[in-house]
């Protein structure tokens, strides 16, 4: 073979190796937003892990826990399901569905008999000392397994610990507006959508001032005012979301993954107090005599009352 031909071979090889990693990018990749339906259970006794589907959630009697069972948006990449499952939608398109069965060390974890403890029963609410209650021991979560007099068996394994799980699911839709982005977002982080819409405001910022070469280093560094565009997204805070015991504790790395993921420059949260139809405060005036919202010098008028000799009282008081 020649070198001419050498050459050539290679040169083909090449541009095999370069058409294969254009087709790896191919489909959905890491960082990508997609809408997913799915059903999981354990691959052992066909246990219900987990589910969009609102018929399965009712034939498995679990529709009645305040839960509203849809479609899931997720970001490819992020944790928001099993590594497993990310690795079976990346490269995939809209519409595909398959299959993936979680190894229960990736799922759940394998199941440890270190973590059956037993404690002391003091330890335990009066109302959760009976099998099967979830409690919180020494800032552990675990459930009951026995309890006799006064000591307590508690599994701090996870219930699914040592549980294979089987995932099917479909890709309904991979999603670019950003918006329904922030808000599936939202949704699995809160369980719950709030109303929310992107603005971009201009603001004004308070931005160094780049020194003179010939000024001095340990000067004070100086500032001006600039307008620059932000992009916002708005967020209703509701009193349903308010009290929502996620967004209490984690309000702040909601908010921080929703600025890096969704690529707005901050999150703004308004409160919103609705009209009760009470009238406005005429109520309480009502209670601090009876004269309501009313004109003061009719009311005297009504009580017989002359109001010159009353201010001349006064300034008599006063001398």
């Amino acid at each position: 073979m020649t070198e001419d031909q050498e050459a050539e071979l290679e040169e083909q090889a090449d541009d095999v190796d370069e058409t294969a990693d254009e087709d790896a990018q191919d489909g959905l990749q890491a960082g990508d937003f997609v809408q997913i339906d799915y059903t999981a259970y354990t691959v052992e006794d066909e246990q219900l892990v987990d589910t969009t589907d609102p018929e399965v959630a009712e034939e498995e009697g679990v529709d009645d826990q305040g839960q509203e069972f849809k479609p899931r948006t997720i970001v490819i990449g992020e944790g928001h399901i099993f590594e497993g499952v990310e690795e079976a939608l990346t490269g995939s398109e809209a519409g595909d569905s398959g299959t993936v069965t979680i190894d229960a060390e990736e799922a759940f974890g394998e199941y440890d008999p270190d973590d059956v403890q037993t404690v002391s029963a003091d330890k335990i609410d009066e109302d959760d000392r009976y099998p099967g209650a979830n409690v919180q021991v020494d800032g552990q979560q675990g459930y009951i397994s026995t309890i006799i007099g006064g000591r307590a068996r508690v599994d701090f394994n996870h219930p699914l610990a040592g549980e294979d799980v089987e995932y099917e699911y479909e890709i309904l839709e991979e999603v670019d507006d950003r918006e329904q982005q922030a808000s599936g977002l939202f949704e699995m982080f809160l369980g719950m959508e709030p109303d929310l819409w992107i603005e971009t405001d201009e603001v004004e910022e308070e931005v160094p001032v780049e020194p003179d070469e010939d000024e001095d280093e340990d000067a004070e560094p100086e500032f001006e005012t600039e307008v620059v565009e932000k992009e916002t997204l708005y967020l209703e805070a509701t009193p349903q979301m308010t009290m929502n015991q996620q967004w209490m504790m984690g309000k702040q790395q909601i908010g921080q993954q929703v600025i890096d993921q969704i690529g707005v420059d901050r999150v703004i949260v308004q409160e919103v107090i609705d009209g009760m139809g009470m009238g406005g405060m005429g109520g309480m005036m009502g209670g601090m005599g009876g004269m309501g919202g009313g004109d003061i010098e009719e009311a005297l008028e009504d009580a017989d009352v002359d109001a010159d000799e009353i201010v001349e009282e006064l300034e008599g008081a006063e001398e």
